[in-house]
C-alpha cells in the first residue's frame, strides 16, 4: 500500500499542484512487538491493495498568508487482522511468507488516498513529534511553524528533497529560521545543490521553515520530520573512534534501536591513510528512498556536505574515503525499530606517488593540454568522458590524451586586469549515458597568464568543488595553507575547511626550496565564490596593499609569507569562498627588492625587480551556519 497519498477528483474537483500530508505512524499500528525473527525476511515488492476503510480525501491548497493556520489533518488507518506476518516499511506493507515465527513485527498501514477536507500552503503544529510529505509545483510559498511549551529543543530533518532539476539556491530553497516566524535568526537553507542530509537544531521551543518555488513546472516532494529533543541521553550513541581500524554498532544492537536516535561517529585514522568502512549486519527499516531510519556516511570530519551514500534496509553496504576521516550517521524516527547494524573499520595509505594528472603549455596564441590516461582511470573515467567549456573542440586521443587549441577558442574566457592578462579553461569529467552517477564532479581548471614578457602555466584539479591539487608550472614550487593559530604550527587538513562567521583565518604562503636566498611576497590575493574566479571576486590583498579592513600581514619570513583574515561569506547564498594569490619570489641579497617594498603604487611597482611571478590557489571556506547540524550524541550540542 502506498504511502504516497494520491488526489482524487470528481466533477467539482480540480487536481492539487500542493499537497502537504501528515503522516503519523505512531497512531496506525497494529502491532508493536519489533522481536526480531532467527530467520531473514523475504522481501516482496509489490505493495498490498489498500483496505476498504482507507479513508479519502480532496486536497486544495491555499497561498501563504502569514504566520497563521490550521494544523493539517491526520492521516491514519489500521491494518485489517490476519494471520500472515508482516515486514513493515512506510511504503509498503510487505507479507513475510518465510518466518514461522507466530509473532509478527510491527505493522503499519498508510492510506493510499487522502479522507474529504481542506489543506493548506503550510501550516502550524504544537505536536511532541510529526512526519510530513509534502508536494508543491511552480510559484510557492509556504510556511510551516513548530512550536510548543516544553522547554526543549527542536530537531528538524529533511530526509529527503527533490527541487526542480534547474533551479539554483536563488531561485528555489528551504529556509529554516530558529524561532515561531521568518524575522527569526536564520539557521540555514537547503537548495538543489546541498551534498548532505540537512539536520537543524533550535535554540529554544519554536521553528519556522519556508519552501520557495520557481515557476518550472516540475512537481517537487519533501519529506521532513521533527521532534521535541528528550533530555534522556542514549547509551552508546556515536563517539570518537580513532586508530587503523575499529568497530561500532548501533544503540542496543543486536536488540531494536530506540527511537529519536541521532548518533554521530566520528572516525579519524592515521594520517596519509584513507578508511574502508564495512557493515557486517544491516537491518534497518526499509524504504525506497531511506525517508525513516537510515545510515549516512560523509567524506570528511562533517554532516554539512561530501554525502558518500544514505542507506537502509537489508544490506551490506561498503564506503571508502578520500582520506583519513570519515563521518557515519544513524537516524531514527518514532516507529518500527529492527535490529540495527554492526560495522568494522579499517585504513590503507594514500598512493605515496600519484601519477601527475596533466602537462599544460601555453604560448603566445595556444594552449595546450596533455592528460595521462592512468589518472584518468585512477578517478574512474577514461577519454570519452572528457569536455573543455566547448564541447564540440575535441580531444586528440593517443596515449595521452591531447587538447591543442588556440587561446581564443574552445569557450576559453579572457579576462584582462590591467598588467596581466588571463586565459581560462574548464576540462570536466562527467558520464556519459547515464541518468545517475555516483562519481565525483571532476574539473581540471587551466590558467594562461601573461605578464610583460613572462608566461605562468597554472592547474589546479577540484572535486566536488574542493580543491585536491595544485600546481604552478614553472621554476619554484609555491603551496597555500590555512592554519589553526598565529603559531603557524598546525595547518588545517580538512578541506571544506569550516569556519564561524567572522572568525579570523591564519593564511601561510610556503615556498619549497632549498635556497636560503629567496624571500616570498604576496603581492596580490582575491576571493571567489567560485573556483574558476570568474566575474566575482573581491580583494584581500592588491600590489602589497590591505584592501580588506580585516586583512594583517606578518613581516617576511624567508621561504614563508602569512597574513590572516576574518572569515566572511559572499552574498546572494553562495555557500564557499575560495582564495587566489599572485606570489613573488624575490632575491634576499637585494635590498630593493620588490618583496621588501610592501604597498606601492602599480607605477611603481612596473620597475620593481623579482626573480618569478606564480600563482596559488585553495579552498573552499565554508561557513558553519549555512547548516546547523545536530552533530553530537544524545543531547542536543550546546
Amino acid at each position: 500500500m502506498s504511502s504516497v497519498p494520491t488526489i482524487v477528483t470528481d466533477e467539482t474537483a480540480t487536481s492539487a499542484p500542493e499537497i502537504t500530508t501528515t503522516v503519523d505512524k505512531a497512531s496506525s499500528l497494529a502491532s508493536t512487538n519489533t522481536t526480531e525473527q532467527s530467520k531473514t525476511p523475504e522481501i516482496l515488492t509489490t505493495p498490498q491493495a489498500a483496505s476498504e476503510d482507507t479513508e479519502e480525501l480532496y486536497i486544495s491548497p491555499t497561498p501563504l498568508t502569514g504566520d497563521g493556520g490550521t494544523s493539517a489533518p491526520e492521516i491514519s488507518s489500521t491494518v485489517p487482522e490476519s494471520s500472515t506476518d508482516y515486514f513493515v516499511t512506510d511504503d509498503f506493507i510487505i507479507s513475510d511468507p518465510v518466518t514461522d515465527s507466530t509473532e509478527s513485527l510491527t505493522t503499519l498501514a498508510l492510506p493510499s488516498t487522502l479522507s474529504k477536507g481542506l489543506a493548506r500552503c503550510g501550516a502550524s503544529f504544537d505536536e511532541l513529534y510529526k512526519a510530513l510529505k509534502i508536494d508543491l509545483n511552480a510559484d510557492a510559498n509556504c510556511a510551516w511553524h513548530i512550536q510548543r511549551n516544553e522547554n526543549q529543543t527542536i530537531r528538524l530533518i529533511f530526509s529527503y528533497f527533490e527541487f526542480a532539476p534547474s533551479s539554483s539556491c536563488e531561485t528555489e530553497s528551504i529556509k529554516v529560521y530558529d524561532g515561531s516566524s521568518t524575522n527569526s535568526p536564520l539557521l540555514g537553507q537547503v537548495c538543489n545543490d546541498t551534498d548532505a542530509i540537512p539536520v537543524f537544531q533550535s535554540s529554544s521551543d519554536s521553528l519556522t521553515f519556508v519552501i520557495t518555488t520557481n515557476s518550472e513546472d516540475f512537481e517537487r516532494s519533501f519529506f521532513v520530520y521533527y521532534y521535541f529533543e528528550s533530555e534522556i541521553q542514549i547509551e552508546s550513541c556515536g563517539g570518537q573512534l580513532t586508530g587503523p581500524n575499529g568497530t561500532l554498532t548501533s544503540p542496543n544492537y543486536p536488540a531494536p534501536y530506540p527511537e529519536f536516535a541521532y548518533c554521530v561517529w566520528h572516525i579519524e585514522a592515521p594520517k596519509n591513510s584513507k578508511i574502508q568502512l564495512e557493515f557486517q549486519d544491516f537491518f534497518l527499516e526499509l524504504d525506497l528512498n531511506c525517508r525513516f531510519d537510515f545510515i549516512a556516511v560523509y567524506d570528511g570530519p562533517t554532516t554539512d556536505t561530501g554525502l558518500i551514500g544514505k542507506v537502509c534496509g537489508r544490506s551490506q553496504p561498503t564506503f571508502e574515503s578520500s582520506s583519513n576521516v570519515m563521518t557515519v550517521v544513524l537516524s531514527t524516527d518514532y516507529a518500527n525499530s529492527y535490529r540495527g547494524f554492526s560495522a568494522y573499520y579499517t585504513s590503507s595509505p594514500l598512493p605515496s606517488n600519484p601519477v601527475e594528472p596533466t602537462l599544460l603549455t601555453c604560448s603566445s596564441d595556444s594552449m595546450t593540454i596533455v592528460l595521462n590516461k592512468t589518472y584518468l582511470a585512477s578517478l574512474g573515467y577514461n577519454e570519452t568522458h572528457v569536455r573543455l567549456n566547448d564541447p564540440s573542440c575535441s580531444p586528440v586521443i593517443t596515449d595521452p590524451v591531447i587538447f591543442s587549441f588556440p587561446l581564443a577558442s574552445c569557450g576559453t574566457i579572457k579576462k584582462d586586469d590591467g598588467h596581466s592578462i588571463t586565459y581560462t579553461n574548464i576540462i570536466s569529467l562527467s558520464a556519459t549515458g547515464n541518468i545517475i552517477t555516483r562519481q565525483k564532479s571532476i574539473q581540471i581548471i587551466v590558467k594562461c597568464i601573461m605578464e610583460n614578457n613572462s608566461t605562468l602555466e597554472v592547474v589546479y584539479i577540484t572535486k566536488d568543488n574542493i580543491i585536491h591539487k595544485t600546481i604552478a608550472l614553472g621554476r619554484y614550487n609555491v603551496s597555500m595553507s590555512f592554519y589553526d593559530s598565529d603559531s603557524f604550527s598546525e595547518p588545517i587538513q580538512q578541506s571544506p575547511y569550516y569556519v564561524d562567521l567572522n572568525q579570523t583565518l591564519f593564511t601561510q604562503v610556503s615556498l619549497h626550496s632549498t635556497d636560503p636566498n629567496l624571500l616570498v611576497f604576496i603581492d596580490t590575493c582575491v576571493a571567489s565564490p567560485e573556483p574558476d574566479f570568474g566575474s566575482l571576486t573581491y580583494d584581500l590583498i592588491r600590489s602589497g596593499c590591505n584592501k580588506d579592513d580585516t586583512v594583517e600581514t606578518y613581516p617576511l619570513l624567508e621561504h614563508y609569507a602569512r597574513f590572516k583574515f576574518n572569515a566572511f561569506k559572499f552574498l546572494q547564498s553562495f555557500a564557499s569562498v575560495y582564495l587566489q594569490c599572485d606570489i613573488l619570489i624575490c632575491d634576499s641579497n637585494i635590498t630593493n627588492s620588490r618583496c621588501t617594498q610592501g604597498c606601492i603604487s602599480r607605477r611603481k611597482r612596473d620597475i620593481s625587480s623579482y626573480l618569478w611571478k606564480t600563482n596559488t590557489v585553495v579552498g573552499p571556506i565554508r561557513v558553519k551556519r549555512d547548516f546547523r547540524s545536530a552533530d553530537h550524541s544524545g543531547k542536543r550540542n550546546v
